[in-house]
């Protein structure tokens, strides 16, 4: 063996090149990749909201609420937990997955008529509005 093939291992999942010492066989992206797996067929199978997903699998409530945010998470309708509760960031209304509903998303895609965005200071953050009189 070569010194270079002592000094390296490789990720299990991607191949990637990981140091001789990294105590794991996945590199961080594949263990991510892995738990969001386990995460997402957890969620099918219960009846669960972010709160009960964090403390089953030991992870910051932050990561469960940032694959909602990302949309890779869709929030349940039916049962009597749901993952996240989540309300679209421009207009308000209730967003099924993601930070925007499929009507503001159509909009700020270029799809959509008469669309001009103006900032408007809500709770704390900035959003923005439709400015069209209708």
């Amino acid at each position: 063996m070569n010194e270079e093939s002592t000094q390296y291992k490789y990720c299990k999942g991607c191949g990637m090149m990981l140091p001789v010492t990294y105590p794991k066989d996945y590199c961080p992206g594949c263990e991510e990749l892995a738990l969001f797996d386990e995460v997402r067929d957890y969620i099918r199978s219960n009846d669960v909201n972010e709160y009960d997903v964090a403390e089953h699998f030991d992870i910051p409530i932050k990561q469960v609420k940032d694959w909602i945010k990302d949309g890779r998470i869709e929030y349940k309708e039916n049962g009597k937990k749901s993952v996240g509760a989540s309300f679209c960031l421009r207009c308000g209304a209730k967003v099924s997955f993601g930070t925007l509903c499929p009507k503001c998303l159509k909009l700020l895609n270029g799809q959509g008529q008469g669309f001009a965005a103006a900032p408007v200071q809500d709770e704390g953050k900035m959003r923005f509005i439709d400015t069209e009189e209708k």
